[in-house]
């Protein structure tokens, strides 16, 4: 496939070719009137072409707003493009097509698709994008607007087949836990399969993400869990710090002699105490430590 890259168009300031237009009438005028005075048409085989040339070159204006483009086809070759902003002439036989340079949005429908693990999700996106080689848009795509919403939908599947839902390992990236991540990984796969249409992509990011209902219920229990075990490891990795503190102090300062009997009972009461999700109930030992 023959690829086409954007290139400047031959053209002219407007207000100097409406000056020439100008001139142009006038000549016409004058030659018409010249005829009807001394009655003569022999000067019509100079008027004809004239008047024909005076109204074809009308064609030639065009006025090109900011952010804009307009490219030039002449009898179906690409001439090149307008960008700059202003009144302009170019060739009046070359068809001036519109491309709007602007930034627009594209935002996805919400889609069901299978992550990683092949749970259902629901999942939508917003891709940011602007046309940087109005060539490229036109002619190296059937319609170009139709392909970024096609090619971006496309991405977005893509990438969450890719990424679990929510990783049970926190140095796993995953849809939910990584949204920076899978922002820049969805521009990226995006702008690759837009880079033919001549669109650069600015941002891109998910807008919605959430399980399918008939996976919701279970899936948030599973949350659940997986939160409550997590909060538990927390809670007995800081027990087994302080009962380690508190035997390394107590020996360390020489306050109370244990052995291995004590010392078992006493982490046994202190892990108790820590860990438990109720509060602890002190009981006053009024005898010696061996009763």
């Amino acid at each position: 496939m023959q690829t086409i890259v954007e290139t400047s168009a031959r053209r002219m300031s407007g207000y100097l070719a409406l000056f020439f237009e100008f001139l142009l009438l006038v000549a016409n005028a004058w030659l018409i009137y010249f005829m009807a005075a001394n009655k003569e048409t022999i000067w019509l085989w100079v008027e004809i072409p004239l008047f024909i040339a005076t109204v074809i070159s009308m064609v030639g204006f065009f006025v090109v707003q900011p952010n804009e483009a307009r490219v030039l086809v002449l009898f179906g070759k690409y001439i090149g493009s307008v960008r700059d902003d202003g009144f302009w002439w170019a060739n009046p036989f070359a068809i001036k097509k519109h491309v709007s340079l602007r930034i627009r949005n594209f935002n996805s429908e919400q889609i069901k698709v299978n992550d990683l693990h092949g749970n259902p999700i629901e999942i939508a996106a917003v891709v940011v994008w602007r046309v940087v080689d109005s060539a490229r848009a036109l002619f190296d795509v059937q319609n170009f607007e139709e392909f970024v919403a096609i090619q971006s939908e496309t991405a977005v599947r893509g990438l969450a087949s890719e990424y679990p839902y929510d990783a049970q390992d926190e140095e796993r990236s995953s849809l939910r836990g990584n949204p920076q991540k899978i922002a820049d990984h969805l521009k990226r796969e995006v702008q690759t399969r837009l880079e033919v249409a001549g669109v650069e992509i600015t941002e891109s990011r998910l807008t919605h993400l959430a399980y399918a209902p008939e996976i919701a219920q279970a899936m948030l229990r599973r949350q659940q869990a997986q939160a409550i075990i997590a909060a538990r490891r927390k809670i007995v990795e800081g027990a087994v710090g302080m009962v380690d503190d508190a035997l390394r102090l107590l020996s360390e300062h020489k306050i109370v002699e244990l052995d291995e009997e004590k010392k078992a009972t006493m982490v046994n009461n202190l892990m108790v105490a820590l860990v438990s999700e109720s509060p602890a109930q002190p009981i006053i030992n009024a005898g010696t430590l061996y009763q």
